[in-house]
């Protein structure tokens, strides 16, 4: 197995906080990636898969189990069975902008709003990444898994892996575990191919975020060069130089609540509905069946209201900190917690902890954390 010396995971980490390993593995092939997770499983030890490391935060006492880093990269088109689109199939360890630009400069849609999200492809299906209205659950197809609990390599449809609103089967979500453990090798995702020429935006979400009319045309270049615009202005860009990039991106989810209790909230906050399932099944026994079909409910569809706007309004504004910590809110997005320069995970947690406590007793809602928590409690 291509070992190497353990690295802090603080190096590794775009939060720049996490304890160093007892052991890691490099791997850069997928039979590498195959190899060295079959080997660590069958010694039965703890063990971290890390990709880009955008999207977690490892606790600053050594990881007493190994990491594996994901450095696996490739792109291979494939036809499609639909007419005007292509397939692409991604290794994990692809870096996902590198993707989107990819797919920009070959005149494919359906990804160049996810423009600057940093991260690996294969970290993407996990979390169900997505901005202004685009989610890859609209265009991926299927993974390819290796299973902790069999061993083996498996082709899975999109359809199996429980995507929804920043989530997915394969999410270790705090304070539960995945509903299946396994480590995803490749993605396959079926994109339109649009060409070069301006085409109409389609999503009043991301026409609104580009500042755009409806029906207004525009090329894939220009909707990839004016996102990453937008999330640079937010401190979501990463940049060395720039602490308030030194972040997971949005530290909480924006909080999915009934239409009732969004009703109770101050009607300035902002918020979207989520759609609800129109056609729900209904199940009639047989053998209770008298010839008349229920008449379909109305069902109030829930609400996703914006964490940073109940942040902000609980007082905490944009580059918050408490008393000598070293880690602080973004001074460009409310929603961020970033490292000042040389934060432990200890003060990042309690940084969460005070934010949490704050909404809660001005709203009664308790923001969960989006970030894999590793060691790390709130």
């Amino acid at each position: 197995m291509p070992e190497i010396a353990p690295q802090p995971l603080a190096a590794l980490t775009t939060l720049r906080a996490g304890g160093t390993p007892a052991r890691m593995i490099e791997a850069r092939t997928r039979d590498e990636l195959v190899d060295a997770l079959r080997a660590v499983w069958a010694e039965n030890e703890p063990w971290l898969v890390v990709g880009g490391g955008s999207n977690l935060l490892v606790g600053d006492e050594s990881f007493d189990g190994t990491v594996i880093l994901v450095r696996t990269h490739g792109i291979e088109q494939l036809p499609s069975p639909r007419e005007g689109r292509v397939r692409l199939r991604v290794q994990a360890g692809h870096d996902w902008d590198d993707l989107v630009a990819h797919t920009v400069a070959a005149g494919l849609g359906g990804i160049a709003a996810m423009s600057g999200i940093p991260g690996t492809a294969g970290a993407a299906p996990v979390q169900n990444i997505g901005a202004y209205g685009q989610e890859i659950v609209q265009t991926l197809v299927e993974v390819e898994l290796l299973d902790e609990a069999t061993g083996e390599v498996s082709t899975v449809p999109a359809a199996e892996l429980g995507l929804g609103f920043r989530t997915s089967v394969l999410k270790q979500h705090y304070g539960s575990v995945p509903a299946r453990t396994a480590v995803i090798l490749s993605i396959t995702l079926e994109l339109p191919v649009l060409g070069h020429d301006p085409v109409p935006v389609r999503g009043p979400q991301l026409r609104t975020a580009l500042g755009l009319e409806e029906g207004a045309a525009v090329t894939l270049l220009w909707v990839r060069e004016t996102v990453l615009a937008i999330r640079a202005r937010k401190g979501m860009v990463l940049d060395a130089a720039d602490p308030d990039t030194h972040s997971a991106g949005s530290f909480f989810q924006n909080a999915i609540v009934s239409a009732g209790f969004a009703r109770s909230l101050p009607p300035e906050c902002p918020r979207w509905p989520v759609t609800p399932d129109l056609d729900p099944l209904v199940v009639i026994p047989l053998e209770s069946f008298d010839g008349r079909v229920p008449a379909p409910r109305s069902v109030e569809s829930d609400v996703k209201v914006s964490a940073a706007w109940l942040i902000e309004q609980s007082g905490l504004r944009k580059g918050f900190r408490l008393p000598r910590s070293r880690a602080g809110l973004s001074t460009k997005h409310a929603l961020a917690l970033s490292n000042r320069g040389g934060a432990t995970a200890g003060e990042i947690a309690e940084l969460a902890r005070f934010i949490q406590q704050r909404v809660q007793a001005d709203f009664g809602l308790i923001l969960q954390p989006e970030p894999v928590l590793v060691g790390v409690e709130l």
